[in-house]
């Protein structure tokens, strides 16, 4: 059962975003906080993830019966299972913000509500992708306040660059969906620009993440290590811009996991790596 709930919601691809969470968390705290702030701020990440995905796959579980690749998505747990799940992370992603402190506590309902919008944005935009970007981008902001309990320029820049990176790997990844969300009345770039123009939009997106992440060492003041990293950051996206090219189902499916997780990985690592090594 286990399984079938951690394949339900994806939870593989928690090691998207939590890299950045992690990232901010390492500068806002000038090293590592205490193992009470990481392991809340792990579990806030987790169990707001899981209610979001648990929210999104309720929101779209008649959608995704009709769709060939997601056909299958409504047979790993029931509904009311699904419901379950979002019930539950939900209050615990609340209780455990009231652990870290006032202002993640004040503004947690504000990011349940961001991140369950989402699923209901591409009934009526077709900039889907920013939202879905913007719930993810929560994570360095929310790390930040976890560590410091005020808002800074660090985790704003970085969050920003978040929707951007999001925004244009959803945009590769929807093109698998283009005809389907054609045929039943779906918004998305996609559709509204078509797959070739999304996949160059795309590439611009990641040239913009490509340069908040130059602004977030200037304002997070970090060395040379970091700044060294970001060339293994634009060969990861270089490599998936043009698997996408293809248009080849089961390379855009590869690249998408393997080149977002190596820029995840090769972030955290060089943040990690600069901070302590250097003292930023």
């Amino acid at each position: 059962m286990l399984q079938r709930i951690l394949q339900f919601i994806r939870f593989s691809h928690t090691i998207f975003a939590l890299p950045f969470a992690a990232g901010s968390m390492l500068v806002a705290a000038k090293g590592l906080p205490s193992a009470m702030t990481v392991g809340l701020i792990l579990l806030a990440m987790v169990f707001a993830r899981t209610a979001a995905m648990a929210f999104n796959r309720i929101a779209d579980w008649e959608m995704d019966k009709l769709n060939p690749r997601t056909a299958g998505r409504h047979k790993l747990v029931s509904k009311p299972t699904a419901y379950g799940l979002v019930g539950f992370s939900s209050l615990a992603f609340l209780v455990v913000c009231s652990f870290i402190n006032p202002i993640c506590f004040l503004l947690s309902p504000v990011a349940l509500v961001v991140i369950f919008f989402y699923s209901f944005t591409k009934r009526f935009t077709s900039y889907t992708q920013f939202f879905l970007g913007l719930s993810l981008a929560i994570a360095p902001v929310g790390a930040w306040l976890a560590v410091r309990g005020q808002f800074a320029w660090p985790p704003v820049v970085l969050a920003f660059g978040v929707i951007f990176w999001v925004g244009g790997f959803d945009l590769i990844y929807a093109t698998q969906d283009y005809e389907f969300d054609q045929k039943q009345g779906l918004r998305s770039m996609v559709v509204r620009y078509g797959v070739p123009a999304s996949l160059r939009l795309a590439q611009v997106m990641h040239g913009i993440l490509f340069v908040c992440l130059v602004v977030f060492g200037l304002v997070a003041n970090l060395g040379w290590i970091y700044y060294l990293s970001l060339l293994g950051v634009g060969g990861a996206l270089f490599y998936e811009h043009r698997a996408a090219a293809s248009l080849d189902l089961a390379g855009i499916n590869r690249a998408f996991f393997q080149s977002n997780a190596f820029v995840s990985l090769i972030f955290i690592l060089a943040v990690g790596m600069d901070v302590w090594l250097l003292g930023r």
